[in-house]
């Protein structure tokens, strides 16, 4: 399975970074704490001290057209955020 799908780079994750030493992830719906950290610590060689996780719901949106309403919903994920020990830290743009 899958677990990473992948990081997520944003301002305010970078900011957690830069101060908590916290890095986001999209993974699988059905991935739990323990496989997150597994496939975290193997893939970027790294100590994981804690993983919290969030399912983040697909919003309903709907929009006008000539043609009528048009609703439909977003696409729901789960999110973990990955705090590291003390003095480690994860380049994603190492690779690039």
């Amino acid at each position: 399975m899958d677990i990473i799908i992948k990081p997520l780079v944003t301002e305010k994750m970078t900011q957690q970074t830069e101060r908590y030493q916290r890095y986001g992830f999209m993974v699988d719906r059905r991935a739990t704490k323990p496989q997150i950290k597994a496939a975290v610590e193997s893939l970027y060689s790294v100590n994981v001290e804690s993983v919290n996780t969030l399912v983040h719901g697909g919003k309903v949106k709907s929009r006008y057209t000539k043609g009528g309403v048009i609703t439909g919903k977003t696409n729901s994920y789960k999110k973990a955020i990955v705090t590291l020990a003390d003095g480690q830290s994860i380049d994603f743009y190492s690779n690039i």
